[in-house]
């Protein structure tokens, strides 16, 4: 019998179609149907059993079923969220000239014809402008005082903080700190609050899980969690004590001066900062180097920081080979203030700073920050490294007064004397300077030279040359003698604006 091809499609559809259901009894009834298959057994006191578990791997986290409950992030908000306050502040701005006046059209026409067809009124100002902004923070003790950041209340007339759902209150700023963009304010309660419990920022791990709430674009008491994506972040730019953990829990403009909290509700940061246009990049402030902040700020309204009076830069890899180093770890000092507890305890420059009290200072960076946070008038230890020996030494630090402490010296001088006719092994040409006894001064360098290269700038005082001093012009000529095609360099400047540092390179 001949069937057709419409036909023939269906039959052997319907016998694959029968196959398949004979396959799926086989296998309800039981694996041993099938040779080479085995069923396992089981029971319903029993998990279903799996293979063997592989050997742990290196490197790995066991799992030791450390699950993270489902119901965890429900208790932090829980227990956080009613410590969580949104700040709303105003602050006013000037107003201007009202209308024409004052612009070019007033020059124009003249003063009585621009009065004809504009008339007095014009002449007024406009009336002061009030722009509201937002941000969070977090209560601190019960009796009102709050932690929240700088730049959230900075030149605010008036500050409005919201606890709760409609719960409002006036604050007053008990102190604030631009350096380390932390602020505290306080409230005068009429209910009981709910203080958050401060943690420990340096028991946090990488990859930790961490929940931030806040006020983000005036959406408030927001919840959002993410991990410890890295920490002691210091090139961010924000100000002189950079130090920060970076997240990517959701942080928004609003954001600002709420807490990042670990699993336990307790707060491990102060979010702060966010990268413009990156996503899941976000930045707070350590709660341990915020707490004696907040807590100097709360005794006295103001912070008073450790002082040394060293000058210091970054070890990159040419200097490191200069000094016959090891690695770059550490801080190069350039130059040490005139009679500052640096130059009372002997610090010269060209000293590395490894260690102070104990603390390993693997980068430039951590220096000021820890000396910032010492009591003023204690003896610390400090190791350095002086001509390739470790010494220590006992310097009693001091009162940092101001900014101006913390900044080069800004005095300006201009290059001087005559230009020589040709370029120097360093590709400088330099003279004896006039307004000091020592050093010699660069008039002129070879853009293409390492030096330039390295940044070394017409009007520069070279001090050393492979940390021999340069007392005169005929010094500095032969040490450069002795220099030849391959040999490391390392020059001690002073920079047209005052301000001393190391640059080294490779002939």
């Amino acid at each position: 019998m001949r069937y057709s091809k419409k036909t023939s499609v269906f039959i052997l559809g319907f016998l694959i179609s029968g196959l398949l259901l004979t396959f799926q009894a086989l296998m309800l009834q039981g694996c041993d149907k099938f040779p080479g298959f085995e069923k396992k057994s089981s029971s319903s006191d029993e998990p279903w059993e799996t293979e063997a578990p592989r050997p742990q791997a290196e490197n790995t986290v066991p799992w030791n079923n450390q699950a993270i409950a489902t119901n965890s992030f429900i208790k932090i908000a829980k227990t956080a969220d009613p410590g969580v306050v949104n700040i709303g502040t105003t602050q006013v701005i000037k107003g201007g000239p009202k209308g024409f006046r004052g612009s070019p059209f007033e020059d124009f026409f003249g003063d009585d014809l621009f009065r004809h067809f504009f008339g007095e009124n014009d002449a007024q100002e406009e009336p002061e402008v009030k722009r509201p902004s937002l941000g969070s923070g977090f209560i601190l003790t019960e009796d009102g005082l709050i932690v929240t950041n700088n730049h959230v209340v900075e030149k605010a007339s008036e500050i409005t903080v919201t606890i709760g759902k409609d719960t409002e209150y006036k604050a007053t700023v008990v102190g604030t700190d631009p350096k380390t963009d932390v602020a505290l304010i306080k409230i005068n309660p009429k209910e009981k609050l709910h203080p958050l419990q401060l943690g420990d920022s340096d028991a946090l791990e990488v990859g930790e899980i961490v929940v931030a709430i806040g006020n983000p674009f005036g959406l408030s008491h927001t919840v959002t969690q993410g991990i410890v994506s890295a920490k002691e972040r210091t090139t961010i730019g924000a100000g002189p004590y950079d130090n920060f953990i970076q997240t990517d829990a959701s942080i928004n403009p609003g954001n600002s001066g709420g807490p990042l909290l670990n699993l336990d509700a307790k707060v491990v940061g102060i979010n702060t900062a966010i990268v413009a246009g990156g996503q899941g990049i976000g930045f707070a402030i350590p709660i341990n180097l915020a707490k004696s902040i907040v807590k100097q700020l709360q005794e006295k309204g103001s912070v008073t920081r450790g002082w040394l009076g060293v000058y210091i830069q970054k070890i990159d890899p040419e200097i490191a080979k200069s000094l016959n180093l090891k690695n770059r770890q550490g801080a190069l000092v350039a130059d040490i203030q005139k009679n500052s507890p640096a130059e009372k305890a002997g610090f010269k420059q060209g000293d590395v700073i490894i260690e102070v009290e104990g603390k390993q200072i693997r980068d430039s960076n951590e220096l000021p920050l820890f000396i910032a946070n010492q009591p003023v008038g204690k003896k610390v230890t400090v190791t350095v490294i002086r001509n390739g020996k470790t010494i220590k030494l006992h310097p009693v630090l001091g009162k940092l007064q101001s900014s101006k402490e913390e900044e080069a010296r800004a005095s300006s001088k201009k290059p001087d004397g005559e230009e020589e006719p040709s370029f120097d092994k360093l590709g400088l040409i330099t003279t004896k300077p006039k307004d000091t006894k020592k050093g010699v001064r660069v008039i002129s360098m070879d853009s293409s030279s390492p030096a330039a290269e390295k940044g070394i700038r017409r009007g520069d005082l070279i001090l050393e040359v492979n940390q021999k001093e340069v007392t005169d012009k005929t010094t500095y000529d032969n040490l450069l003698k002795e220099l030849k095609k391959g040999d490391s360099v390392l020059l001690l400047i002073e920079t047209t604006e005052g301000g001393s540092r190391f640059i080294a390179f490779s002939l």
